[in-house]
Parts: C-alpha cells; sequence; structure tokens
C-alpha cells in the first residue's frame, strides 16, 4: 500500500513552513496516479521516489494539485528529512540535486542557476495582472527571470506595504504563467543587506500562494550573485509565510566556486 507522509518544510512548528506530501514507495505508479494522489492530498507540491538509482541515489517527481513542476525545493527538504540524516543525490526533471540531512535541517544543492531578461511586454503583462505598477518596483533589483531548476520572475517591491498588499488576478497570471513556463512569481523586499522578505504566487499550482519556496529561494540567491548585488560567499535568509500565517524561515548560501546555490531549512513531520 502506498503511504502519503505529510510534513512541514522550513519550520520546526507545524503551524509554520509550507505543508508538503512525502511518498517513498512511489514506484510503479503512472503520472494520472501521482497528479490524482497530489491533488488529494491538496498540499501545494507532493514529491513522489520513484526509482532508486544506487545507495542514496534516487529518482524523485514533484506534482501539484494541477500539474507536475520539474523541481521544488520545500517538497526536496521534506523528503530528505523523512529519509534520515546522510546524504542524498535526488535526480529530478531539472537534474541532479544533492542533499544532506542533519538534526532535522537538510540542505539541497541547485542545478546551476541562469537568469535572462523579462521584456517589457511581458513585464507590462505581468504587473498588470499583480495590480502593481512600475512605480511600485525597487530600482535596485531589476525585474528578470531566475532558473535554479525551475523558472521564477524576480519582481521586487520598492516598500514592505507594497509586498503585503498582495491582490492579484488569479485567472489572468495563472495564464500568462502557463505560456511562459513559470513555476512561481518571486516576489521579494530587501530588508536589508543578506536580508529578504519573500511571497510567492502560484495560480499554476492551483494555491494562491506558496508559504515557503525553496526552488525560488534558490534561483534569487542565483540572480543576486550574477547581478553582484550580494557577495559571492554571502549567507541569504529569507521571511516567508507571515502574511499568510504561516510563518517559514530560509536559508541561502552562495560557495564561491560552486555554481549551485545551497537552500537550507528544517523540516518535521505532521501527527
Amino acid at each position: 500500500m502506498t503511504v502519503v507522509q505529510r510534513y512541514v518544510a522550513f519550520s520546526t512548528d507545524p503551524a509554520g513552513g509550507n505543508l508538503a506530501g512525502v511518498v517513498l514507495d512511489a514506484a510503479g505508479l503512472d503520472d494520472a496516479t501521482m497528479l490524482k494522489m497530489a491533488a488529494d492530498v491538496g498540499y501545494s507540491e507532493t514529491a513522489f521516489v520513484t526509482r532508486t538509482l544506487g545507495e542514496d541515489h534516487y529518482g524523485v517527481r514533484y506534482f501539484s494539485p494541477l500539474a507536475e513542476v520539474p523541481f521544488c525545493g520545500h517538497a526536496t527538504i521534506a523528503t530528505a528529512v523523512a529519509l534520515g540524516p546522510g546524504s542524498y543525490i535526488f535526480t529530478t526533471r531539472a537534474g541532479e540535486v544533492p542533499v544532506t540531512v542533519e538534526d532535522g535541517q537538510a540542505t539541497l544543492t541547485s542545478v546551476a542557476p541562469t537568469i535572462d531578461e523579462l521584456p517589457p511586454s511581458t513585464l507590462a503583462a505581468l504587473l498588470t495582472a499583480l495590480r502593481w505598477s512600475l512605480s511600485d518596483l525597487d530600482p535596485e533589483l531589476p525585474p528578470q527571470i531566475a532558473y535554479a531548476g525551475a523558472y521564477h520572475p524576480i519582481i521586487a517591491a520598492r516598500s514592505r506595504a507594497r509586498l503585503a498588499d498582495l491582490d492579484y488576478n488569479f485567472d489572468a497570471l495563472k495564464s500568462l504563467m502557463e505560456a511562459r513556463g513559470w513555476t512561481t512569481i518571486q516576489l521579494v523586499h530587501r530588508t536589508g543587506p543578506t536580508t529578504f522578505d519573500v511571497r510567492d504566487p502560484f495560480p499554476v499550482g492551483g494555491v494562491v500562494e506558496d508559504p515557503a519556496t525553496g526552488a525560488a529561494a534558490a534561483a534569487l540567491g542565483g540572480y543576486l550573485r550574477a547581478l553582484r548585488l550580494v557577495s559571492p560567499d554571502a549567507t541569504l535568509h529569507l521571511r516567508q509565510g507571515d502574511d499568510l500565517g504561516r510563518p517559514s524561515r530560509l536559508t541561502v548560501k552562495l560557495e564561491p566556486g560552486d555554481p549551485g546555490v545551497r537552500v537550507s531549512g528544517a523540516a518535521v513531520p505532521l501527527v
């Protein structure tokens, strides 16, 4: 019998963080079954361990209630903690992701990130769907498309009040994201040299907002490094989920010479 475990990622408090389903015995499940299971669980993502590729090496796939995504950070953290202390390699649709677990904390290393320009017409459509304007944007953090296993536009708010007032057009944003292949929108407000408040609309997954988004955190780290907005060895601290009443804390570490971005956080099972 296939068992779905339920975890909270990026928090030690079951009332915080982001909920993730974890299926450690998904070998033999087809796509339709995994999608239905993810929809039944109802969390933003459920991770399925579909193959054992060697000692501590697994094939992992991720499904939201509406669609498969190539990579999910919070479900990776939850799956690794469910496997127990150790070092693992997860082979995902985005590539190989090393993960280490110690004392209930997991650290993933993303695939090599990239950034790309956000064309003016696309930015205009995105801002319209968000019900934001150009004057709401922080000129020090230019809009870009960032990738570290999945694609996320990085949009920086000039003020914390703008970030707090999230009231977007769900259908319009969903259509735009589906057309562009975006997973979430990484909305950020810089609160200090290495600290950020972030929010992530996720309508393509059938979720209004994700309370903790590890894949987008990795993409943000790659973006900040590529634009030289932080030092090459920066440790970043992200606050997410507070506006939803599910506080989440994500740590992003950049290592000189390592193309990947490390994202760390806790995970605890739900009883």
